[in-house]
């Protein structure tokens, strides 16, 4: 309890800045795990479980001990890794590769079924003592494949709702994509396939997109999604529109390029709109801003969109979001695996997992810390904080998030060979 009050005390130690000063100013960390190639708060040890896994993303834990893992290339021609500890030691020493032909990112467990959201469809598993004892069966197929944001992040609601996210094949609906000045379209009619996330039945085989409901719009890309049992409600951190600088050098310097937009994470409901393309949230003003491709200057505000409740600073790259209970030693919360970007330049941020205290209501109560960082140093030690002039550079980058039976949690990096941690309460 001791170690739990101390971590709730750094919480509440942080509600005094916002949340871009205090990335800025440091964090609260215990030294650095050099085995492990992290910091964390204070009360927390990491291990490193697996090593030369592949490109993993997203991962789960089954009760029975079995770990679950997306790729985002195929490995020995497979799309999945199952993983476990069979003898105690904190290591898996039993690697199991499946999912032949396939490859994605998002993954969701309801009791002994799997759901695994391939960038072309979402396969169902069963598991048996959690071992995949069957090909899948389709649940919903047809995506098309468009190069940019093709990720399928999933979650159920366990209800009987599976969640999808839709990113959009695009920056921000520029009438010529990635061009200079070009002006957004009006209406943005890619908003009518993507940029959303749909909602299908987790339990009806063969369903396409158009069988599914639109949940909710005006989403880039969130590939960190995920449904809040507690709070019973959907939540996610969207990934902003790119290059201001770059487009508009009129409008934004090259810092504030760095900076903006920020990374939204938000409590969604139905029919909510985000506001993508038209505008974005300015975590420094608190507000949205309107979009320069619709007219903005990067001064006006819009209220015809949702504001997020967090603003993160831009070009973190959110990938992963988890809900931890008791046992993992944190108190009620979200954490948040952020894996950095190439579109910060050399002004690079992220590379770290934040906690967001919530109410059992699921609502933000206090400031945002970083509960781990360090990953993305070149000499694999966690002593330095983003001490890279590139995302290609960083040793890891975390990206997918986990809870296991006993309260240890996982964490995914799909750089330098793949890497799964398991971190856990002292």
């Amino acid at each position: 309890m001791k170690k739990l009050f101390a971590v709730a005390a750094i919480v509440t130690a942080a509600t005094s800045l916002s949340a871009h000063d205090y990335a800025m100013k440091g964090v609260d960390l215990s030294k650095a795990v050099p085995e492990a190639g992290m910091r964390l708060a204070k009360g927390f040890t990491a291990q490193v479980f697996a090593d030369e896994v592949g490109r993993v993303r997203h991962i789960v834990a089954h009760e029975s001990g079995w770990i679950y893992a997306s790729l985002a290339r195929p490995q020995e021609g497979k799309g999945m890794i199952a993983l476990k500890d069979t003898d105690g030691d904190g290591k898996a020493d039993k690697k199991i590769y499946f999912a032949e032909g396939l490859y994605g990112t998002g993954l969701a467990l309801d009791g002994d079924k799997l759901y695994y959201g391939a960038d072309q469809r979402v396969i169902r598993y069963t598991l048996v003592d959690g071992e995949v004892k069957d090909k899948g069966e389709v649940i919903v197929d047809g995506f098309s494949l468009n190069r940019q944001h093709d990720a399928k992040s999933l979650t159920l609601d366990g209800k009987g709702g599976l969640y999808i996210n839709f990113g959009v094949p695009s920056n921000n609906c520029m009438e010529k994509s990635r061009t200079k000045g070009s002006p957004g379209q009006m209406p943005c009619k890619i908003l009518e396939s993507y940029g959303g996330v749909w909602k299908f039945d987790a339990d009806k085989l063969n369903q396409t997109q158009q069988d599914g409901m639109l949940y909710s719009t005006g989403h880039r890309n969130a590939v960190a999604l995920e449904w809040n049992m507690k709070a019973d409600d959907l939540y996610l951190v969207n990934h902003g529109r790119d290059q201001l600088f770059s487009f508009f050098p009129d409008l934004y310097s090259r810092e504030e390029s760095a900076e903006l937009p920020s990374e939204e994470f938000h409590r969604v409901k139905k029919g909510d709109n985000l506001g993508w393309p038209y505008s974005y949230y300015d975590h420094r003003k608190g507000a949205r801003i309107k979009n320069p491709e619709y007219g903005g200057t990067g001064k006006e505000v819009v209220t015809d969109a949702k504001k997020p409740i967090v603003g993160f600073p831009g070009h973190w790259a959110p990938n992963d979001i988890l809900f931890p209970s008791e046992k993992s030693g944190l108190p009620t919360g979200a954490l948040i695996a952020f894996h950095g970007s190439w579109n910060r330049g050399s002004a690079q941020r992220g590379y770290r997992i934040v906690f967001v205290p919530l109410s059992a209501k699921g609502d933000v109560q206090g400031q945002w810390i970083t509960f781990a960082d360090g990953f993305a140093n070149p000499s694999g030690t966690g002593e330095a904080v983003n001490q890279v002039s590139s995302s290609r550079n960083a040793k890891h980058r975390p990206m997918g998030l986990a809870e296991g039976i006993d309260g240890s949690l996982y964490v995914t990096s799909l750089m330098s060979g793949g890497r799964i941690w398991k971190v856990s309460h002292e």
